[in-house]
């Protein structure tokens, strides 16, 4: 028996919910494959608050390092609270620093337009059916981590964020791209604003250089602007996106919504090692919390990426796939992939999505 150490970060509002599912379905893959999977809770965001007064304690820092991988639920409050200390700090005290202190420097984001539920993209079907996307957006550096400046001249308040990139943090994440890109459609798209940024000039002078050392894999360049039009009119071009924190940022939501939910997919925070950060790209949806109504499925597909990538379990990964495809085939339906419901579908609630998924992989 193989066994693995995953911490678990629960997450806010509806992330234990989600959180949950995502670990029935390790216990019925462990049971399947006869793996052990030792979870070991950690502590953040808004629960850590409540009990220390910090969002990201020493102690869960020390814990999560000791653990082969990470799984995390969605963090954050009610918009409306965005300033109440317990969330205000969140992304900066929490989910930034996570990822800077174990140097996860690739995200990795697929967007696949899943067929049976094809007919929900808010984006006619023969233009999106068959896109698959896979977004690698580096994650320690660039405008949220560069130096930040607020003051006061001739009596108006002037802020400023600074876009910051070193050659080699662009080099270490464009070779990663393109050996992605060798075992998908061999295509990489670098997306960024050379007309503009000289950071983007950078970037598009090093992923050059990196090009010619991949051969087998094309190469094209878009600008920001374009690519988010791009992905709207022709998403099927697309294969591998490479771009900086803040573009993969935006244009990483954006591609989700072509599928017609956010609630459907995982992403992936990984370094040099096989550790790594799993998590839904969605947020915590304080107003459906408690309800049994929303999407585990996000937080399932990042326990498969977690299988993929961080314990090379290709075909326990793909089980957790198919078997997601395989009740969406059979019109199973959480409330937010019901838009167009119809006698075909059976809507469920969180749990239930969950048991038809672990029941299909048994």
């Amino acid at each position: 028996m193989t066994s693995f150490r995953v911490g678990v970060f629960n997450g806010d509002y509806i992330g234990p919910e989600i959180m949950t599912e995502a670990l029935k379905i390790l216990g019925a893959i462990s049971k399947k494959y006869h793996h052990e999977f030792v979870l070991q809770p950690l502590e953040a965001s808004g629960e850590a608050f409540d009990k220390y007064g910090k969002h990201l304690p020493e102690h869960t820092l020390k814990a999560a390092a000791e653990c082969d991988a990470l799984l995390k639920g969605p963090f954050g409050g009610p918009p409306e609270e965005l300033n109440h200390p317990k969330w205000a700090g969140v992304e900066k005290e929490a989910i930034l620093p996570l990822r800077k202190h174990f140097n996860l420097y690739t995200n990795l984001r697929e967007t696949k337009v899943l067929e049976p539920i094809s007919d929900l993209s808010p984006i006619k079907p023969d233009i999106v059916s068959g896109t698959n996307i896979l977004i690698v957006r580096e994650l320690t550096s660039g405008i949220y981590f560069g130096p930040k400046n607020s003051t006061v001249v001739n009596g108006e308040r002037e802020s400023s964020d600074l876009e910051v990139y070193k050659e080699s943090e662009i080099r270490r994440i464009a070779r990663n791209a393109f050996t992605y890109a060798l075992g998908r459609k061999k295509k990489v798209t670098l997306v960024a604003k050379s007309n503009v940024l000289v950071s983007s000039v950078l970037w598009r002078e090093v992923t050059g250089e990196v090009a010619r050392e991949f051969p087998d894999v094309s190469f094209d360049y878009m600008h920001v602007d374009n690519a988010a039009m791009q992905l709207i009119l022709n998403p099927r071009q697309f294969d591998v996106i490479l771009t900086n924190n803040i573009f993969g940022d935006i244009l990483s939501d954006e591609a989700s919504v072509l599928s017609g939910s956010i609630g459907l997919f995982p992403s992936a925070s990984l370094g040099d090692s096989s550790f790594g950060l799993y998590e839904p790209i969605h947020g915590s949806a304080p107003s459906i919390a408690g309800k049994n109504i929303a999407n585990p499925i996000s937080a399932i597909l990042s326990a498969a990426l977690m299988l993929r990538y961080s314990f090379k379990c290709e075909q326990e990964a793909l089980d957790i796939e198919r078997a997601v495809e395989t009740v969406l085939q059979n019109g199973y339906r959480t409330e937010d992939l019901a838009l167009s419901a119809s006698s075909s579908q059976k809507v469920v609630g969180t749990r239930e999505m969950g048991d038809l998924i672990a029941k299909e992989i048994r």
